[in-house]
Parts: structure tokens; sequence; C-alpha cells
């Protein structure tokens, strides 16, 4: 049997079908190769090299365990960087949450709201508008979060997500279009409520 060192040419198909047989050589390979490149762009994302390599071994992880059903005759390397690709978007939303972000949002981009001293109105401001925010679609609201909240360029949102900038401005005007007229709905709903109650 061949021995397949890294200084043998590299066979991906070849390495595929033993990986589908659980040979860990051949994983082992299949990493030696991509986890260099795939590091590098999963740190450029999440800008921080212990999440970058928490990141990198989860995704081999997940290949491993699901080695069985990978194609041979696909990219693997598109393979490799979609899984890379939904794992820095999970680790977005979740940092998202970690941190709160939606409260920050609301203190630091809803100016015409500033003015609310009384504590009970600027609670009830928040959860309406944490709430709208909420109910953007998720490729919408992610975008708005990363812009509003993390300070990201659109270059950098772009490089992030895989879209244009002229669709991330597209998302930012309308989130901030749907959020204003949320707002406005719910309050007209709270101040008919007041005047039936009182």
């Amino acid at each position: 049997m061949t021995n397949m060192g890294v200084n043998n040419q590299f066979d991906e198909s070849r390495l595929l079908i033993s990986l589908q047989k659980g040979d860990i050589k051949a994983f082992e390979q299949l990493y030696f190769f991509y986890s260099r490149k795939l590091y590098g762009n999963i740190l450029k994302m999440v800008k921080s090299t212990d999440i970058a390599e928490e990141i990198l071994q989860e995704l081999f992880q997940r290949v491993w365990e699901k080695r069985e059903s990978i194609d041979a005759t696909k990219s693997f390397k598109s393979y490799l960087f979609t899984i890379a690709k939904h794992l820095v978007y999970d680790f977005l939303h979740l940092q998202v949450k970690q941190r709160g972000m939606e409260a920050y949002l609301i203190e630091k981009s809803t100016s015409s709201y500033r003015h609310i001293d009384d504590e009970i109105a600027f609670k009830e401001t928040n959860a309406i508008i944490t709430k709208g925010i909420r109910q953007l679609p998720p490729q919408r609201r992610l975008v708005y979060m990363l812009c509003k909240i993390e300070g990201k360029s659109y270059e950098d949102v772009s490089r992030i997500l895989g879209i244009s900038t002229s669709t991330i401005s597209d998302h930012i005007v309308k989130a901030t279009k749907s959020l204003k007229s949320y707002y406005l709905s719910e309050q007209a709903c709270i101040f008919a409520l007041m005047i039936c109650l009182f």
C-alpha cells in the first residue's frame, strides 16, 4: 500500500474515499492541506485567534463526524468553506445575543428616543424596538447589527457575508424604515389601549 505522505502528490479524491472509510491518516493529510487557508479566512471574519482556532477545530470535527456522507466527486474545498461560513455566521449571531447588542443598538442608534427620562417609558420603547429587530428577516437583521452595532464597514460585512455593498446598503435602509414603522404602529396600539382603559 502506497504511503500518503505530505511530499507525495496530493490526490484529493483518493483521500476522500479513504476518509469515508475512517482512515485517520487521510483525514490528517486533508487537515494539513486545507487548515492554514481556512484559518486565515476565518480569522479575517472573527478578528480573534482563539475564536478562529475553535471554529477551525469545530469545522474538522464535523468533517470527521460526517465523513461517510462526503461526496468525493464534488469540490471538497467548497464543502469546507461552506461549513466555515455557516460556523462564522452562527458565531456572529451568538455574539450579538450574548453581548445584549439589541439593547446597545437602541441606546446608541435611536437618538430620537434619548430624551425619554422616565425609566418605564424607556423600557417600553426598548421592548418595542427589540421586538421589531427580531422580526426583521434573518440576513437583514444580521447586516443591520453588524453595521450599526459592531461598527463594521460595508466592505467588511460584504466579505463576511459574501454579499455586495449595494445589497448591504439596501438592507440598512429597509431595516431602518421597518423599525420606524413598527415602532409607530406599536405606539398607536398602546395609545388606543390607554384610551380604552381610562
